[in-house]
């Protein structure tokens, strides 16, 4: 069952990749934050190697439990001050939801005064749709926080930008959001941004068309299980 169900997103995020653009290369990250260990290490035997979660403490068990298995942790959610210890603890693969300089720099100081030089990659995340229930910075000073990142947090290894598209029924607001992280992510590239994450279950097929090279699915490769 799961085989198949990733064997499909796949299917699908080729087809559109292909619409897109034929030498894009789109990374998957499939959304464990409702799974048990099981779900996780059945899909892993199915090919899948890339895990988001978005909650430390989740993030922690499961990577215990599932020590034995070389699996890439994703950080996707919102990160508290008090809780940046506990992740960089894990040493996830990427942190895609630096959503403000006040977490940058608070990851900074952390990773300077507890782990001498480590370094951790990041994304920085927008608020393209600009909506009170969503974390990041706005569209408009986006490049300025990311630049300040460079500026200011050397430990920060900054890949690029992430989204959430708009949650609205209209796809021409979805469509809008993802537009602009993309002309975002564009005007960054040459400052080293190569990851563009955005497009979830409900949309994923949008923002590949809007130049997603990282897509974050979660229900739809676990349904049923």
């Amino acid at each position: 069952m799961l085989a198949l169900q990733l064997e499909r997103i796949l299917r699908r995020i080729e087809r559109a990749r292909l619409a897109y653009n034929a030498h894009q290369i789109i990374s998957l990250v499939a959304v464990s934050k409702y799974q048990n260990a099981d779900s996780i290490r059945a899909l892993y035997e199915c090919g899948q190697r890339a895990f988001g979660e978005n909650k430390v403490q989740d993030l922690r068990l499961k990577a215990q439990i599932l020590d034995d298995v070389p699996l890439e942790w994703h950080f996707i959610g919102k990160l508290q001050e008090n809780k940046i210890n506990a992740l960089l603890a894990l040493k996830p693969s990427l942190i895609h939801s630096v959503d403000s300089l006040k977490t940058a720099q608070a990851i900074q100081k952390r990773l300077q005064t507890l782990l001498g030089e480590a370094k951790v990659r990041a994304l920085l995340q927008i608020n393209a749709a600009d909506e009170k229930s969503k974390s990041g910075v706005s569209v408009e000073s986006a490049k300025e926080v990311y630049d300040e990142i460079l500026q200011t947090c050397p430990n920060l290894i900054m890949e690029g930008v992430m989204c959430i598209g708009a949650n609205s029924p209209n796809r021409t607001e979805v469509e809008q959001s993802f537009q602009k992280t993309s002309d975002i992510f564009h005007s960054l590239q040459d400052k080293g941004a190569k990851i563009l994450s955005m497009g979830m279950s409900g949309d994923f097929e949008i923002a590949i068309a809007y130049g997603a090279n990282l897509v974050r699915i979660g229900s739809k490769l676990f349904e049923g299980h």
